[in-house]
């Protein structure tokens, strides 16, 4: 009963949290939709009322005439930019595009005190500053009264308890209590909105001042653009960890690219036999069918045990990653071939070696590339966890510690860098794909 009352308690955050962020992913959609509208329209303003193209009336569900647009793609990375300095109050923006961040400067709140048959007020000037500056609470004078005049700085989107009561003639011990904030009651455990955020009251009756914190992310969670690219340049030119920049990628790159080749060389012969011999499909199947969904890192302490924590425990962990996805794309890729063609081969007396060379093996080389893609994508996602095992270089690793010290710019650096490394190289097997495969999607 417990874990069920647990587990809903936590399906209920998760559900706050996505009606939260629901509001800023309907913009997004509206944004798509809109800029759709805006580039369909001028795009059929300039195109000629008697353009050929016209003629073509067979477009929805012809995947030769859905290819990517490039001012969809351009306009898409823009806005992701827009919105990341949007929510952290990028310098790279106008003011106006920036969302509501958390409130700096000064504010006040009068509380009022009571002491038996006696009542007094008092005000708290607060002082709310950018997190990194040194910044003191500004002397006040105390007033008359039991209650007296104080003052307090707080850090931008931190909160702090404040013993308003310290000063004051009269405060908790002798039986004065708070009950009122800016003219408004207050109870333990209760809150007040002021202008700068909200006084709320503990259960032991101190005040817990928050100031507002807006929608902007403070810089510890998501810094700003200019922020991580000032840190690339930075880690560029005089490195991280006794390392350069170009250092850490190149050892990931070659982590990479070695244990997805040695992947390949030994999946796609493994996906022949078993596409092309029952007894080798018997034999392999339940082997491929039962590491395909178990992941890499699940493997990571076997690995270890067996490798050691050098080089070749790595590289082994990225080669296990790609075998099975290589090995599954050759099987689906010679099962796929099309049995008219392999008769239309043996009729014309083509022998076995023949035929595996002139149909077997081009008519699977789409599946191939296309499994080949999804593997370099997995051992990009494996490398992080790779580097894990006591490396002294690699992207991962430099992820891995500047985590632990909350060096944000650094993880955002990283993950950017890893995601346009990746996004290259599979462009790069796009390429060599319509260069190498031209009759792909041709019959």
């Amino acid at each position: 009963m417990n874990i069920i009352k647990d587990l809903w308690g936590e399906l209920w955050e998760v559900l706050k949290i996505l009606a939260a962020v629901a509001p800023y992913l309907v913009g997004y959609v509206l944004v798509i939709l809109g800029t759709l509208f805006i580039w369909t329209y001028i795009k059929r303003m300039l195109t000629p009322k008697k353009d050929y193209g016209s003629l073509k009336t067979v477009t929805f569900g012809d995947e030769s005439a859905v290819t990517s647009n490039t001012v969809a793609s351009v306009v898409s990375i823009v806005l992701i930019f827009v919105m990341w300095g949007s929510f952290t109050g990028s310098k790279l923006l106008p003011g106006f595009l920036h969302m509501p961040g958390a409130f700096t400067g000064e504010g006040s709140f009068t509380y009022t005190a009571t002491a038996g048959d006696q009542t007094d007020d008092a005000t708290v000037s607060v002082v709310v500053y950018t997190v990194g500056e040194d910044v003191e609470a500004p002397e006040v004078a105390p007033g008359d009264g039991f209650a007296k005049d104080d003052s307090i700085a707080i850090g931008a989107y931190r909160n702090e308890l404040f013993r308003v009561d310290e000063n004051d003639e009269i405060g908790r011990a002798d039986g004065a209590v708070i009950t009122a904030v800016n003219g408004q009651p207050i109870a333990p455990e209760g809150a007040v909105e002021v202008d700068f955020g909200t006084v709320s009251m503990s259960a032991k009756g101190t005040l817990n001042i928050t100031p507002a914190k807006g929608i902007q992310m403070e810089a510890i969670w998501l810094p700003s653009p200019e922020a991580v690219w000032a840190r690339v340049t930075e880690i560029a030119s005089a490195g991280y960890r006794n390392s350069t920049l170009a250092e850490h990628l190149g050892y990931s790159l070659f982590r990479v690219i070695v244990g997805f080749i040695l992947g390949a060389l030994v999946g796609i012969p493994l996906g022949y036999a078993m596409g092309l011999s029952n007894w080798f499909r018997g034999w392999f199947d339940p082997i491929v069918e039962f590491m395909r969904p178990v992941p890499p890192l699940a493997l990571i302490p076997l690995v270890i045990i067996w490798a050691g924590i050098g080089e070749v425990g790595k590289i082994i962990l990225l080669f296990l990653a790609a075998l099975w996805i290589m090995a599954i794309a050759a099987r689906s890729g010679v099962s796929g071939v099309r049995i008219s063609k392999v008769h239309a081969a043996y009729s014309l007396g083509a022998s076995k070696m023949q035929i595996m060379r002139y149909v077997i093996i081009p008519n699977s080389l789409p599946e191939i590339f296309t499994g080949a893609r999804v593997a370099m994508g997995v051992c990009w996602g494996t490398v992080v966890a790779a580097e894990l095992v006591a490396a002294e270089k690699g992207a991962g690793m430099m992820i891995m510690v500047a985590s632990k010290f909350q060096s944000t710019d650094i993880v955002l650096m990283g993950i950017i860098l890893i995601g346009i490394i990746g996004f290259s190289i599979d462009m790069l097997m796009r390429w060599a794909e319509r260069i190498l495969v031209p009759w792909k999607g041709k019959g």
